[in-house]
């Protein structure tokens, strides 16, 4: 039986970056990541600029104490400068407008005072050249590379790019993932529950956890526990990205879905995760299909989008990975965040797909007994002194509720343990909810 880092190795080997296209800066690129460098094509600010309302001054003439000044004229933002300010003159500036010729320094409006006469003293003292302007290019230089590949387009990135003129860029797409429920004991969330039915939490759950990845989903259905229904909807989920089932992964006479994944030409990297909840974890790959291409060229598959979306075509043909995730919802949610969601990171293009683990004291004793590395619920706050951590009650993997009172799973090793408080765990941030 593989350990949690083996496996995440095997899926982390069998994921490749999609193909890069060319997007536009619209909110639907947010999280998305950039596939070039991009180059300024302007020096910014273009000119030096003043950084508050008030006078451009030759910071000579105040160290020689030729105070007052004559006003020769006023700079607005968007208007250019039209004289040079020479000994014992001065211009009146606002904030953002271009410092005229002659000037080497702007004194802020309070530190000043407006004669009769129409001339300006300057209260400053010790006004030296550069004070409260920005130089011509401080930001960047045309021709300098402002953002490189792998950087994560967030608000900022978009208002960078649309400086240097970009409306668009290329960028790896958000990979497609198709989540399918099974089971004939699963019914629809908007159904009340027969004898020996459940509700399905685990599809809309699965789904989120999936946008929050940043990936788009797509909720499949149901597939009951015929081999037909569920070859079907399983090769419909064949065709993303990525398909995430729930449920039918283990050995009982009804788990049908290794058999089904097989018989669809996936390819099982393993079957079986040496941790606690989530055992019966599977992951495969199944290999590209293209249609036939056109005498000299490639290949192309086309990733279904959700309802009123457009079909995503991508040059070259990409394998989809495929997880078989347990039934029980902790199992599942659990299963996900430790394997699915680096593998939908690294489609993403991150270059540090995770899981990101990080160290916190424990706030409280607890003790402990579990035969396998065991994810528990937990609560993570930031304290003083760092990350703390607090184990939330919980029954098993089927209770899903102690979930919704926590941010975190704290890593339990094997054995019969009485952990204490100032004690280390690594921890997996669910959320930042509660931090």
């Amino acid at each position: 039986m593989l350990s949690v880092s083996e496996a995440q190795s095997l899926i982390l080997e069998a994921v490749r970056p999609l193909p890069a296209e060319t997007v536009p800066l619209t909110p639907a690129a947010l999280g998305l990541v950039l596939a070039e460098d991009v180059v300024s094509d302007i020096d910014s600010p273009p000119y030096d600029k003043a950084l508050m309302d008030g006078y451009a001054v030759r910071s000579a003439d105040l160290a020689e104490g030729a105070n007052p000044l004559a006003i020769i004229e006023e700079i607005t933002a968007g208007r250019t400068p039209q004289r040079t300010v020479g000994p014992g003159q001065t211009a009146r500036i606002m904030t953002g407008a271009p410092v005229p010729t002659g000037a080497d320094a702007v004194v802020a409006v309070e530190r000043t005072r407006l004669l009769e006469d129409g001339r300006v003293r300057i209260e400053e003292r010790d006004v030296r050249p550069g004070r409260n302007i920005l130089s011509r290019g401080r930001e960047m230089r045309s021709g300098e590379t402002i953002l490189q590949t792998g950087a994560v387009l967030r608000p900022q990135e978009f208002g960078l790019l649309a400086a240097v003129g970009r409306t668009g860029v290329r960028a790896v797409p958000a990979p497609r993932v198709a989540v399918l429920s099974t089971g004939d004991e699963v019914v629809d969330a908007s159904q009340v529950p027969g004898p020996g039915q459940i509700r399905n939490g685990n599809g809309p759950m699965l789904v989120a956890q999936a946008a929050r990845a940043g990936a788009v989903p797509r909720f499949l259905g149901i597939a009951r526990d015929e081999v037909g229904h569920l070859r079907a909807l399983i090769c419909e989920g064949l065709e993303a990205d990525a398909l995430v089932l729930s449920g039918g992964v283990s050995a009982g006479k009804l788990d049908l879905v290794p058999g089904a994944l097989q018989d669809l030409g996936v390819r099982p990297h393993f079957h079986k995760v040496e941790m606690k909840p989530g055992k019966p974890m599977f992951f495969g790959t199944r290999p590209p299909s293209p249609f036939p291409s056109p005498p000299g060229g490639e290949g192309i598959s086309v990733v279904p989008s959700p309802p009123g979306g457009e079909g995503r075509v991508r040059g070259g043909p990409s394998a989809t990975a495929v997880f078989g995730l347990p039934g029980n919802p902790v199992s599942a949610l659990v299963c996900f965040e430790l394997f699915v969601r680096p593998a939908v990171r690294a489609l993403r293009g991150e270059p540090e797909p995770g899981p990101r683990l990080l160290r916190a004291v424990l706030a409280e004793d607890f003790p402990y007994r579990t035969d396998r590395p065991t994810y528990h619920p937990a609560l993570l706050s930031a304290g003083e002194r760092g990350w703390q951590v607090r184990i939330v009650p919980w029954f098993g993997s089927p209770d899903l509720r102690a979930l919704t009172r926590a941010n975190a799973l704290a890593l339990l090793p094997v054995g019969d343990h009485q952990h204490r408080a100032g004690q280390e765990l690594s921890v997996l941030r669910l959320s930042d909810e509660g931090i």
